[in-house]
């Protein structure tokens, strides 16, 4: 490998590495050529037959903030249960091991950082519905899929997703995808006017990080690879 392909696979490398779950952002904008440049190069994500299964909604503004406030309203509904659903499960109906496992690892790891104890529903409450203000990131985004695209488009969707955020890295920027939206389909799809064959993937934040921020300083764990990985020759 020549000095130039060593650079670019460190590049590549640190764009991936470097990529995490920013859950404070600075009010900084971020140029509408920058994010366009962002789903452009996100674009190229392969998908089966060229399909291309992504859409999505970009949101600044006032079109964030009213977004925002609308899914607050419902997230602070004390029947939100009953009156807002997911349209699809994100998480499994059984949590086993090891998947609770780290579940709960990185719950509390998180919740340490911000001294939230177990017992203090309102403020894991508080702390939760700011996934609904898109963490205070200047910009937003809503993914939907057609219903009538099966699995294999979301696998090729959950690519698309990895392409912004690396891409997104490549150029300063952070993100943070969230699956929260989810069980506000309803009042996402009011609210951006989506057709009835248009579902919520999810949505996702995207910004300059907060340097101060403590919850910025959370570094989840990962499974080596001879843990999930086997060589077979």
């Amino acid at each position: 490998m020549d000095s130039q392909h060593k650079r670019d696979t460190a590049l590549v490398d640190h764009a991936i590495i470097t990529r995490r779950s920013v859950r404070a952002f600075l009010d900084t904008p971020v140029p509408h050529d920058v994010v366009n440049e962002i789903l452009a190069v996100a674009s190229r994500a392969p998908s089966g037959t060229n399909a291309q299964p992504w859409r999505v909604y970009v949101l600044s503004g006032d079109a964030k903030l009213k977004l925002s406030a609308d899914v607050l309203t419902a997230y602070d509904d004390p029947q939100r249960d009953s009156k807002y659903r997911e349209e699809y499960p994100y998480y499994p109906r059984e949590w086993v091991a090891p998947y609770i496992d780290r579940r709960r690892k990185v719950g509390w790891d998180l919740y340490s950082l911000l001294q939230i104890s177990r017992e203090d529903k309102a403020r894991m409450h508080a702390q939760h519905s700011r996934n609904f203000t898109f963490f205070g990131a200047p910009v937003g985004m809503i993914f939907t899929i057609d219903r009538i695209l099966e699995q294999g488009s979301w696998l090729d969707y959950g690519m698309f997703l990895q392409s912004i955020m690396v891409a997104a890295r490549a150029r300063g920027l952070d993100t943070c995808p969230q699956a929260a939206f989810t069980q506000f389909h309803a009042v996402i799809a009011n609210h951006l006017r989506l057709p009835e064959d248009e579902m919520v993937v999810c949505g996702m934040a995207l910004g300059y990080a907060d340097p101060a921020a403590i919850e910025n300083t959370l570094s989840t764990e990962r499974e080596p690879v001879s843990g999930f990985a086997r060589f077979l020759s």
